[in-house]
């Protein structure tokens, strides 16, 4: 992916999006013909002159100083994302540009495999930059048996999400599933946009689905630490789950991923239900009628 055309696209959307009004400007022409500021007045706010900043926009950040990035981040209000992101640009556009990240593990280690097995009361998983599952415990097999049924391997969080027409009842908030899942997708491609494999997924799913390409095309980035998740599960209806991701620091690019009920609620009585039912069944084949469903969406 050519650096300067993402350092374009996403310092002009940035731009785009911000009025006069947000940027505290007081006086401005009412007459714009472009949405948001214009190229001399993020100069201004970040105070540099306009022909550095139209240098800089035109996707040129070689060499450009964290003083610089810091003041570029205020004036277009980049969120803690959005700055780490504008500095793996800035990173990727210096003279080390094809010195690339260690690629990220293809399995987990033995250790790693036997903290998810210990973790038996709780929905654990570890992905790679890809978004690809390389390893879950039975309990985040049976919680995601739909994503799962797939014999494609390795399983894939945003093939999933936008080739898999089951994902938009598996998931109660698909729309926020699939911003969040291109902007995580985008977050790793600053990170590194020489992995071939994450440059042939993209390539796939801007070809197949015209949803995930709407979203990449706003180079909007995440992070995806903490939240929560709501799913509809086939078996035990909609739970609504904490989730706590980790990156695992020996292992570059590979994060874990545990998911939590509170203690006592409705939520927390499902996930035992689907315990039990896990136990006694084979998630995958089970899973493969979407006919079942024992609770309905509430």
């Amino acid at each position: 992916m050519d650096n300067r055309d993402e350092v374009k696209a996403f310092l002009t959307s940035r731009r785009a999006r911000i009025t006069p009004e947000q940027a505290g400007l007081q006086h401005y022409s009412r007459n714009r013909r472009v949405p948001g500021l214009r190229r001399n007045e993020v100069a201004d706010l970040a105070g540099v002159s306009v022909e550095y900043y139209a240098q800089l926009e035109r996707g040129n950040l070689s060499g450009v100083s964290d003083s610089v990035l810091d003041a570029l981040a205020r004036s277009l209000q980049l969120d803690e994302a959005e700055r780490a992101h504008l500095a793996d640009l800035a990173r990727t556009a210096g003279p080390a540009a094809r010195s690339r990240r260690k690629s990220s593990a293809r399995q987990v280690r033995p250790s790693v495999a036997r903290i998810l097995e210990l973790m038996a009361e709780v929905p654990a998983f570890v992905n790679n930059a890809r978004l690809d599952v390389l390893a879950a415990n039975p309990l985040a097999q049976a919680l995601y048996a739909p994503f799962f049924a797939d014999p494609a391997r390795p399983a894939n969080h945003a093939r999933f999400a936008f080739l898999n027409p089951r994902a938009r009842d598996f998931w109660l908030d698909w729309e926020q599933i699939a911003n969040d899942t291109v902007a995580v997708l985008r977050t790793e491609v600053g990170r590194d946009p020489y992995d071939k494999a994450m440059t042939d997924l993209i390539g796939e799913l801007s070809t197949r689905s015209d949803e995930f390409r709407i979203r990449w095309a706003a180079h909007d980035v995440r992070l995806h630490r903490t939240g929560l998740k709501h799913f509809h599960h086939p078996v035990v209806g909609d739970l609504h789950l904490n989730f706590e991701s980790m990156e695992l620091t020996a292992d570059p690019g590979l994060t874990l991923t545990a998911f939590s009920a509170e203690a006592g609620s409705p939520d927390d009585d499902a996930l035992r239900v689907l315990a039990s039912w896990a136990a006694t069944h084979h998630t995958a084949d089970t899973l493969a009628d979407p006919g079942l469903s024992r609770r309905p969406r509430r």
